[in-house]
């Protein structure tokens, strides 16, 4: 009896192992077809930095709105918004501003349209475990990169699976160092005014602007 049981579960483990890639891409589809369904996003979130070999844990909070390839992200004790042009960086601390093209990369550290969007391309997926947190049913992705990254092991995305939309991202780098990103209160198809990703100078006459 003992065999017939295990002759009967191997199959099907090998199955579920075989359709793990397909299964994890179809609701990685899904997340994605919700998000593009939303006139705009917005979400509080946690950005948690550790090395424990190393003793380091950093936490901080941030706030981000999108709509289309429009954001604004509050971060750091800075803000980044970027118009459909380009991109502007206010670092009040500094009283500066630093403009760049949609073009250049962005030093910002956090770039919410790639958080919603970056998965698509460059990796392998596996279906992976599944978590209670708080009473949501939070279904992990794994994402390993296709081209070797010295950086980066692998990342952890984090699927409520009632909502469909992105609860936590997980990086494991390659130097023992865990990056955890948690979205909260997610709102979506908010009333935004017209100029909310629009950049007004003239609350600005006293900071540099770099350009």
């Amino acid at each position: 009896m003992k065999k017939i049981i295990l002759l009967t579960i191997f199959p099907i483990s090998l199955i579920l192992k075989a359709q793990s890639p397909e299964i994890a891409k179809n609701l990685l589809d899904e997340v994605s077809n919700t998000l593009a369904s939303f006139e705009n996003v917005s979400f509080d979130f946690t950005y948690i930095l550790e090395n424990r070999p190393e003793n380091i844990r950093q936490e901080t909070e941030g706030f981000a709105t999108i709509s289309g390839e429009l954001y604004k992200i509050n971060f750091l004790g800075n803000e980044q918004l970027f118009d459909g042009e380009k991109i502007y960086t206010i670092v009040p601390e500094n009283e500066e501003i630093n403009i760049s093209s949609n073009e250049d990369d962005s030093d910002f550290g956090i770039n919410p349209l790639e958080l919603l969007i970056f998965y698509k391309n460059g990796y392998a997926y596996q279906w992976d475990i599944k978590q209670n947190i708080m009473g949501r049913s939070i279904q992990f992705i794994k994402l390993i990169p296709n081209k070797e990254n010295k950086d980066l092991k692998y990342l952890l995305l984090g699927i409520d699976m009632k909502t469909k939309l992105i609860y936590r991202l997980i990086e494991i780098g390659s130097s023992e160092t865990r990056t955890t990103l948690t979205l909260r209160n997610i709102k979506t198809n908010t009333s935004l005014t017209n100029d909310f990703f629009k950049f007004d100078e003239n609350k600005y006459s006293d900071f540099y602007i770099n350009e």
